[in-house]
């Protein structure tokens, strides 16, 4: 097995097994996003998880709106996705190569799926994940044009089945998180940037400062430095009355030199962060979500 990342060409059948929702909102978002700017038509399988992964697109300002009108994305609903898992494989590789088909026929220039399976692990009669992903993989070997991520998270897949899956693959798709609490997961987007998805509570506030004091060390001592300390918001969709206050004490102790900034900031949380002072902090700026993402969210 290879760890690998979303935009490697050499993983055209990977997997990858998502420790929280967040998580596996962001890795798949991440292989959607990047199938649409490769001009491919990308296929996505739900099972009632359709709107989140929309959102986190919204959040990443991909044109979901644009995309799902011209046919680059296509949502397969969770009815006939589950359709599917009860249908002989045979009959899933078929519809698979039509669909590919299909894709190149409309001058996309590729073909890829991913999916929520779950619904598959309850099969019984000795027909399951392992054999359909038996039949995916020999259609992708028999069609270079096409790529697939399968997915299993840690909170849907029992873990001997995560286990045999892993085994099935050669690529692995694994995104380090800086943090992943289940509620909250952080990662580095590039330097002095960090990225916030979903929910800051008592449970995980603490981690706030140790963040900011840590990047705030780094942006100090680089000789390139940095302006900004960044923190990406696009994803945060609460935040608790002691957090943002600790967000704003945080820029009040910066340097004149640098500034904290909340970028992609939802309305909900921005009302939090004016009601506890935010914009009486000459170090803190705050960039609001674009309305644009937000309709399509």
């Amino acid at each position: 097995m290879v760890n690998t990342v979303v935009d490697d060409t050499s993983a055209v059948h990977a997997c990858a097994v998502p420790v929280s929702d967040e998580h596996l909102w962001e890795v798949t978002a991440a292989f959607v996003a990047e199938g649409l700017a490769a001009g491919e038509r990308v296929v996505y399988f739900e099972d009632e998880s359709a709107d989140a992964v929309l959102e986190r697109l919204a959040d990443d300002r991909v044109p979901v709106r644009e995309e799902l009108a011209r046919g680059g994305l296509a949502i397969v609903p969770t009815d006939t996705t589950r359709a599917a898992l009860r249908s002989p494989v045979a009959q899933v590789e078929e519809m698979l190569h039509a669909a590919i088909d299909e894709s190149l026929a409309h001058g996309f220039a590729g073909f890829r799926m991913t999916a929520q399976t779950s619904y598959g692990i309850g099969r019984v009669g000795g027909v399951g994940l392992p054999e359909y992903d038996a039949g995916l993989d020999r259609v992708l070997r028999a069609r270079p044009e096409a790529r697939a991520l399968c997915l299993y998270d840690r909170r849907r897949f029992p873990d001997d089945l995560v286990a045999e899956m892993r085994t099935r693959h050669s690529r692995e798709i694994t995104e380090q998180a800086v943090y992943d609490d289940g509620l909250l997961r952080v990662t580095r987007v590039a330097a002095y940037r960090l990225r916030l998805a979903g929910e800051i509570d008592h449970s995980n506030r603490p981690l706030l400062p140790r963040l900011l004091e840590t990047a705030l060390d780094e942006a100090m001592r680089s000789d390139t430095g940095s302006p900004d300390i960044t923190l990406d918001l696009a994803s945060l969709r609460f935040l608790d009355v002691a957090g943002a206050v600790g967000l704003v004490h945080a820029a009040e102790g910066f340097p004149s030199s640098l500034r904290l900034v909340l970028d992609g900031v939802r309305p909900a949380v921005a009302r939090v962060l004016d009601r506890c002072g935010a914009p009486f902090a000459a170090q803190l700026g705050i960039v609001a979500r674009p309305s644009a993402a937000t309709a399509e969210a």
